[in-house]
């Protein structure tokens, strides 16, 4: 006797907003700084660390920002799998990483430069490379990528 089981459907999709056209383009590091700046919730950049993925088509234009864990005062979950899901689900060609440190020292630990270069191998694999890491401040910034750490 066959055995009928139910399964749950899987759907993918990403319904985006803006026409192409509208969305802003990354040139700099500096540019990415200010999406994601003004993308932050007043107040959290020095309350608790927070981790997010800014996603790019293409050309570089911004398909949108995905918040992937808030934390407390010393460290939050950058888990690689949902990075990458969030890219592979907008059909993102690169991603800029960025988090903050509420202590609003921008230097790198060396637990953010492991991730990073986890991170960075991991979209090289996907062919979904991982163009930057920023560390976000109030009024600055930390580049991976300006600082050859990528």
């Amino acid at each position: 006797m066959l055995n009928l089981f139910s399964i749950s459907e899987i759907t993918i999709g990403y319904k985006p907003e803006f026409k192409p056209s509208d969305r802003p383009k990354i040139t700099t590091s500096n540019h990415a700084f200010d999406i994601i700046r003004n993308q932050w919730k007043d107040g959290d950049i020095e309350y608790r660390e927070s981790f997010a993925v800014l996603l790019l088509n293409r050309a570089n234009h911004v398909l949108g920002i995905n918040w992937i864990s808030n934390g407390g005062l010393s460290g939050t979950v950058a888990d690689p799998k949902m990075i990458f899901q969030a890219a592979l689900k907008a059909n993102a060609s690169s991603i800029i990483l960025a988090h903050n440190h509420p202590s609003g020292n921008l230097k790198p630990s060396d637990m953010d430069i492991s991730l990073t270069k986890k991170l960075v191998k991991a979209g090289q694999v996907l062919a979904l490379p991982v163009i930057d890491h920023l560390i976000v401040g109030q009024d600055n910034y930390f580049s991976f990528a300006d600082e050859s750490l990528l």
